[in-house]
């Protein structure tokens, strides 16, 4: 081999030494891009992620929106503002009691249980009408949705008739159905609609159960609730009549039976 084909080998060997650098210098640069870029859209992906997780956190509840509606779909069988005024019983009756309850509460479903078809007699005799004002209260204290949504469920039977309204409330409130205070069992649709089943007018009712299921009456359940916390009322059950508590004679406390009940309100429509 001559000196001159060496020196021209080795040439060519430096040339493609030199070549295989530029071409992995290349490379690396690439994949340093690549990794960059990646980063970046991570960043980006979990800087959207945060966002979206922020945005959602800071969105309204059902609840807080029901409760914030400038347009409040009222049940039939109704009057006032938002149709908070639910008014049951003949026209020819003179007085009207007030009622005021929270369907998670114990001691309504007690009340309704020994005296709400006494209350349900009275009315369809025309002794007296009644008032319905309806509470949540306890889905601040117990955290839950069952108060809410079993008054939005009223709502759906009230706007059937007014008797389904009280055959349902009475079935809620019932031994059967009305759970511990602490099991938030009426928040769940699936469960009202059981209930209603036991409801002639509501069971296999169409409308009634696309109403409770789509929240129809939510805004005005929250309108209601809005009304009850306006009223005054501290408590449930609390009953009225011409804007006196109607008690068991001696106390502040509610006719807890019939007897109790048929004293205080003979009291109260003479007076």
């Amino acid at each position: 081999m001559s000196a001159r084909n060496s020196h021209a080998n080795k040439a060519a060997a430096r040339e493609r030494l030199r070549e295989e650098r530029e071409r992995q210098a290349k490379k690396d640069r690439a994949r340093r891009q690549l990794i960059v870029g990646v980063s970046a859209v991570a960043v980006l992906a979990a800087a959207g992620g945060i966002g979206y997780a922020v945005v959602q956190s800071n969105k309204p509840t059902q609840w807080e929106a029901a409760a914030d509606a400038k347009n409040v779909t009222a049940p039939k069988n109704t009057t006032g503002t938002d149709g908070t005024t639910v008014v049951i019983g003949k026209d020819s009756a003179k007085k009207t009691l007030e009622l005021y309850e929270d369907s998670r509460c114990p001691v309504c479903a007690t009340f309704e249980q020994t005296v709400g078809s006494t209350v349900e007699k009275d009315v369809e005799a025309g002794k007296y009408k009644i008032r319905y004002v309806g509470a949540t209260f306890i889905d601040n204290g117990i955290p839950g949705e069952g108060s809410r949504n079993a008054l939005s469920a009223l709502g759906a039977a009230l706007n059937v008739s007014p008797e389904a309204f009280l055959k349902y409330k009475a079935a809620l409130y019932s031994a059967k159905f009305h759970p511990e205070e602490k099991d938030d069992k009426f928040a769940k649709d699936s469960y009202l609609l059981e209930v209603a089943d036991s409801v002639p007018a509501l069971k296999g009712n169409a409308e009634f159960k696309k109403d409770v299921e789509d929240g129809t009456f939510d805004a005005w359940a929250m309108k209601m609730s809005k009304a009850f916390d306006a009223s005054g009322v501290k408590g449930t059950p609390t009953l009225k009549m011409d804007g006196k508590a109607v008690t068991t004679p001696g106390t502040t406390n509610p006719p807890m039976t019939v007897a109790e009940f048929d004293t205080a309100i003979d009291a109260a429509l003479k007076a």
